[in-house]
């Protein structure tokens, strides 16, 4: 067999199944057969032409599935081995990675366009449905593959470690970010599937008041499962004066904004007590605007951060470590589930936010 079926960007809005070659790999490389991946929000960025992508790429960046060839100089792995790796996929040799932030390994050029700045591209760790061709495919070439492939436990199923490659990552990543420490009060602002990681994060790091704020009342549900002392729905309440009653008027110690908008951004800057930490996480497709009380005037010791989702196999090996312990579980958030051949219906779900879907398992054989 030659051939394969992928998912693949053709224009703005338009997100079609395709006959592909399957890959090709080289010595440092592996190809592996995919069993289960997920559509991710920001694949509906690029659905929209929000992000910027290459016609006929194929899209998708989070792999679980079996080693069917490695390259020749990859060592420590076995033909039909489970494995997933990271949705960011760095080769870290560049000197971002090198200087201990391997999400940015700007050794990817980037002629012009997108995200393109002074000669790289910002995301150029994540290569997978970026760079190169994805995961939403029965085939996924995994380059640097010694750096990037983690053996998935025996006893896990693809669906107990489908939501490590990104969105575990993006989350815990958004409580590491803001450097919550024990007994911090941490507001989560949207509790999609990355806001519910990293609400189950910030009880990880130790917070001891974890307020979770989404407009959907099951999604709030499901945020106190992950470990929310409070819920509040913005749809009923002004979200900030709340906070601050619940703090005394002190504000929260760190905010995490995982949704990527301005009333998010805003919101979350409000709540901050000065000093103050403000975690970002959205993927914005506008212009954001820092309102001058909020930030006061920029004298009020706030920290904000962003992060792209930390990848590499050590950083898999550690996520599905937790998973393992069972000290965070994220069964709930697989709502739905769909062929490879039938994508197109589940982008279209997806994309509207239809019948409570969080996340969805594709199965490609």
């Amino acid at each position: 067999m030659t051939m394969m079926r992928a998912a693949v960007f053709v224009e703005r809005g338009r997100i079609e199944l395709a006959d592909k070659a399957i890959p090709d790999i080289g010595p440092n490389d592996a190809l592996i057969r995919i069993t289960t991946t997920t559509l991710c929000g920001t694949d509906i960025h690029i659905l929209k032409g929000e992000y910027p992508v290459a016609t006929g790429l194929t899209v998708g960046h989070e792999p679980v599935g079996v080693i069917e060839k490695l390259g020749s100089a990859v060592t420590g792995y076995v033909e039909g081995q489970r494995v997933i790796a990271g949705a960011i996929c760095p080769d870290f040799n560049s000197y971002a990675a090198q200087d201990g932030v391997p999400s940015q390994d700007g050794s990817y050029l980037i002629a012009s366009g997108g995200c393109a700045a002074h000669g790289y591209k910002a995301t150029a760790g994540w290569r997978f449905g970026n760079l190169i061709d994805g995961a939403q495919a029965e085939y996924l070439r995994v380059p640097d593959a010694q750096g990037n492939l983690a053996p998935i436990p025996d006893g896990l199923s693809d669906e107990q470690v489908l939501m490590c490659p990104d969105i575990m990552s993006t989350g815990f990543k958004g409580a590491e970010n803001a450097d919550i420490r024990i007994g911090d009060v941490v507001v989560v602002f949207a509790q999609g599937p990355i806001g519910l990681c990293a609400t189950a994060g910030a009880r990880l790091r130790g917070a001891s008041t974890i307020i979770a704020i989404d407009g959907n009342d099951h999604r709030l549900a499901i945020a106190k499962r992950m470990g929310a002392d409070v819920t509040l729905n913005f749809t009923t309440c002004d979200v900030v004066d709340e906070v601050m009653k619940l703090t005394g008027g002190r504000g929260a110690d760190a905010a995490i904004e995982a949704l990527g908008t301005q009333g998010t951004f805003t919101s979350a800057l409000r709540v901050l007590k000065p000093g103050g930490r403000l975690s970002s996480l959205g993927v914005y497709s506008e212009d954001l605007v820092i309102p001058l009380d909020a930030f006061a005037a920029g004298l009020g010791d706030h920290r904000i951060t962003t992060a792209l989702c930390p990848g590499g196999k050590e950083r898999m090996r550690r996520l599905m470590a937790v998973v393992e312990s069972g000290r965070a579980d994220f069964g709930a958030l697989v709502t739905h589930r769909f062929a490879l051949n039938d994508i197109v219906a589940a982008y279209e779900l997806f994309s509207h936010q239809r019948d409570g879907v969080l996340k969805v398992a594709i199965t490609p054989h």
